[in-house]
């Protein structure tokens, strides 16, 4: 696993000059086009891609179909039975890299301008996008993960202090729960992904618990599921998770609530929660469902505080890739398109999320809640890619995620990593 320090240093304090437009070798909208696209986005998220999509079909003459699906099975059955889409947009690296070893996407190598793409993309994010030396994959929106979004007017309203411990954001949840109010929402309702909330909760806390360096051993099977490190981290995840005084709507609501509507209970009138503990890019819909908000004043976060002082504040992030799977030349116009500055920019206003192009300018980022989504990535003392998204898919975006729910759903603990990690002996072996 890769620091990636040095790529939020590029990005967010580095406005890059771009070096010149990415030529496409030959122009599909003279010829007309059409390109698919199959991403795990809809709703407010697949606004927010269309609007990209829209520039293009509108600079190009190039029409653009979009699918939304969030069932990675079905993505790899169309790969495997001949029939894949033309691009893919994975949050996924460990597919992309299943994807390159099946051999079914293009090199993106063999036809961008790779001097333009290394001088815009720092290396630890080309690196996650590639396999065996090839570029396979261009990053879109990226996001922090480890947030908790509050309601600054409620705080100051109620003498809530941000907390700067584990054991403060603890004591702050009693304090809520006996002011009469469920302290947290947690939502993790996402169709077949449903469990991806849970898994962000548990590799924050394994960062807080056991740090990077043993982190990475976890998500590269290096250390089992049923080790003791890893039970510790799901068990301080249930101490709020499996309360019922502590969670809206109880262990039913956190199964059966839309991740995107997750942050909702903190911003109605009267708040129905007060914490909700979710990636930047539930900016995004707070801001759709309540359009009048004003960051900052009613709407902010703090970063998942500390457990275990040795490891101080760790960032998990996240971000998402385009893959190419049929070598056309429209499509070859799309994946310059989205690689190139003008592109990523828009990524960055449609999404409300941050760029790992450091073409993008830093007047860019407008809002002040993702100035200080950057801040805090800077202020991080070390960062790693969301673990889920690093594993093999069928425990990443499986064993993983079923897990979760089995959890919360009341199954005992060591039954539940017994699963998981007889899953993982087989899928680390392939």
């Amino acid at each position: 696993m890769n620091r990636l320090v040095g790529f939020l240093v590029l990005v967010m304090l580095v406005a890059v000059p771009l070096l010149g437009q990415i030529a496409p070798q030959q122009s599909a909208a003279a010829q007309g086009g059409r390109v698919e696209i199959l991403s795990p986005w809809g709703g407010e998220e697949e606004q927010a891609l269309l609007a990209v999509l829209e520039a293009f079909e509108a600079k190009t003459g190039i029409q653009v179909d979009h699918t939304g699906t969030r069932d990675v099975a079905s993505v790899i059955a169309r790969a495997e039975a001949g029939n894949p889409p033309d691009f893919y947009i994975s949050p996924l690296p460990a597919v992309v890299w299943e994807f390159a070893r099946d051999g079914y996407l293009v090199p993106l190598d063999s036809f961008l301008d790779m001097e333009q793409i290394e001088a815009d993309f720092a290396p630890d994010w080309l690196q996650l996008g590639s396999y065996e030396g090839h570029l396979y994959g261009i990053w879109g929106e990226v996001a922090p993960k480890s947030l908790v979004w509050y309601n600054p007017e409620v705080f100051a309203a109620q003498g809530y202090e941000i907390p700067t411990t584990w054991d403060e954001m603890v004591a702050l949840t009693e304090a809520m729960a006996a002011d009469g109010v469920k302290p947290w929402s947690i939502a993790m309702e996402s169709g077949d992904a449903t469990g991806w909330v849970g898994t962000d909760w548990i590799e924050d806390i394994m960062l807080r618990t056991v740090g990077p360096e043993v982190y990475d051993q976890w998500v590269n099977h290096e250390i089992p599921w049923t080790d003791e490190r890893v039970k510790h981290a799901w068990e301080v995840f249930g101490q709020i998770a499996l309360n019922e005084d502590y969670v809206l709507g109880g262990i039913d609501g956190e199964l059966s609530v839309f991740f995107g509507d997750g942050a909702d209970p903190l911003y109605t009138d009267p708040p129905n929660a007060d914490l909700h503990r979710m990636a930047l890019f539930i900016y995004g819909f707070i801001k759709n469902h309540f359009p009048e908000i004003e960051p900052i004043e009613q709407v902010n976060f703090f970063m998942v505080p500390p457990i275990d002082p040795e490891f101080g504040n760790p960032m998990l992030s996240s971000g998402s890739q385009l893959v190419m799977f049929n070598d056309t030349p429209a499509g070859r116009e799309f994946m310059e398109f989205w690689a190139s500055a003008e592109a990523q920019e828009l990524i960055v206003k449609s999404f409300n999320r941050l760029s790992a192009s450091a073409a993008v300018p830093l007047e860019a980022y407008t809002d002040p809640i993702l100035q200080n989504a950057a801040q805090l990535l800077l202020s991080a003392d070390a960062i790693r890619f969301d673990g889920s998204d690093l594993m093999p898919s069928s425990i990443g975006a499986g064993a993983f995620w079923t897990g979760v729910v089995d959890y919360v759903s009341g199954e005992d603990l060591d039954a539940v990593l017994a699963v998981i990690e007889e899953a993982a002996l087989s899928a680390y072996r392939d």
